[in-house]
């Protein structure tokens, strides 16, 4: 079977997870072909470095692109004339606009030809935002299923969206990274498509991530990771911190990760005075990542708006406890008392009790907490089984196409 993925971006630091799930769909004996419109920046690791070198870019050459849409025309013309007052009609409806659908269906023309090329038989999306659409535009060209992953938030607060509502009524399945997810998905479609929407987790490696006993480092310290970003929550995450510096907390926060925000947090942090306190690592590989968490007590993900973050779940995969909010597919992972601490999104008070509670625990008692994580997140992400679940709905949908 050849399987085709595409994404906006690939690869990129904050999608290891795509690269987890190509790496199990491959070890089952399934041809991957990786597609993006374009390479994400920044790139530090390795494991991307290699992924890239194998990634084939919709968008290097004008003048190929210009060559496919000609012959195209040429060569299918109903389905380019559909194509285009689709793209008209749905971008007239769209907050991106005409000239956007447009360009969708001409970046859908030349991954059509590559499909073609590499004898695809179906197309796998990642995120229900212009990946989506240019999937669907796609197997238009050259008649095959596709099917793609919905994360979140993106896809869900661009309001009217209805290239996703197409592009799930037009799909062969979608894909739900959680059951919140999967509400938003039935949410945006017709009740006629609910069959098409399945839960499968983003999953770790289990013999990388279980790795045995990892007890909460005894260093007051505590670590967010990811992209610095408004949706992340890191802005707040500084309040709570200024909160118990105030009241004579002695802990560090280490922020790892880069991006937008990272001027705005660097001035925040001098204007409260917290260098002593708060480091940012700026962007590291997965090795670096992984120590970082270890070195902490626990993870706090203080985020306004999320999918399921993968970095929550490579946390307890390595035993720590969380500290997070009840946002999206949050709650269905971490257990308030449980594995960690969950408050509500944007209550920077309630947010500071949840740290200072954490860094009052001693050692001995966050140790089962982390224990408790380290189970939960094995059992319901391991990405061995979710990727059998995604190659059982890739061969059906190729099965049910051969039919007709």
């Amino acid at each position: 079977m050849r399987v085709g993925y595409f994404t906006n971006q690939y690869p990129a630091t904050s999608h290891t997870f795509i690269r987890r799930e190509i790496r199990a769909v491959e070890a089952l004996d399934i041809t991957v072909l990786r597609y993006a419109l374009r390479s994400g920046t920044d790139l530090v690791d390795l494991e991307d470095n290699h992924e890239k070198k194998q990634t084939r870019y919709i968008l290097n050459g004008t003048g190929r692109i210009l060559g496919s849409c000609l012959a195209t025309i040429f060569t299918r013309p109903l389905v380019t004339g559909r194509s285009i007052l689709w793209a008209i009609k749905i971008g007239w409806r769209s907050d991106r606009g005409i000239l956007r659908h447009l360009a969708y269906v001409a970046e859908a023309i030349v991954l059509a030809d590559q499909c073609r090329r590499d004898a695809v038989q179906h197309l796998h999306a990642h995120f229900g935002t212009n990946s989506a659409v240019i999937a669907m535009l796609a197997t238009q060209f050259c008649e095959i299923p596709y099917s793609f992953t919905a994360h979140g938030p993106e896809e869900f607060v661009m309001w009217p969206n209805p290239g996703l509502r197409e592009a799930i009524r037009r799909c062969a399945f979608v894909v739900g990274i959680s059951s919140y997810a999967c509400s938003q998905l039935y949410w945006y479609s017709e009740h006629e498509c609910w069959h098409k929407v399945h839960v499968v987790h983003c999953g770790l490696e289990s013999s990388v991530f279980a790795g045995g006993n990892n007890p909460p480092a005894a260093e007051r310290r505590l670590a967010c990771v990811g992209r610095l970003s408004p949706q992340k929550g890191h802005l707040l995450l500084v309040e709570a911190t200024r909160l118990l510096a105030a009241q004579g907390e002695d802990f560090e926060l280490v922020l790892v990760g880069d991006g937008p925000l990272r001027p705005e947090i660097e001035k925040m942090i001098r204007c409260y005075k917290l260098q002593a306190r708060v480091r940012i690592t700026g962007w590291v590989d997965d090795r670096n990542v992984r120590q970082e968490i270890l070195a902490a007590r626990a993870l706090v993900q203080p985020s306004f708006a999320e999918g399921l973050p993968v970095v929550i779940m490579e946390a307890m995969a390595l035993g720590r406890p969380i500290i997070s909010t009840f946002v999206a597919g949050i709650p269905e992972l971490v257990r308030a008392g449980e594995s960690g601490w969950l408050v509500a999104a944007g209550d920077v008070e309630a947010l500071a009790g949840a740290m200072r509670a954490c860094l009052r625990t001693s050692v001995e008692s966050l140790a089962p907490m982390g224990d408790a994580a380290q189970r939960r997140v094995l059992s319901r992400h391991n990405v061995e089984t979710e990727a059998l679940k995604l190659v059982g709905l890739f061969k059906h949908a190729i099965a049910q196409r051969s039919e007709y």
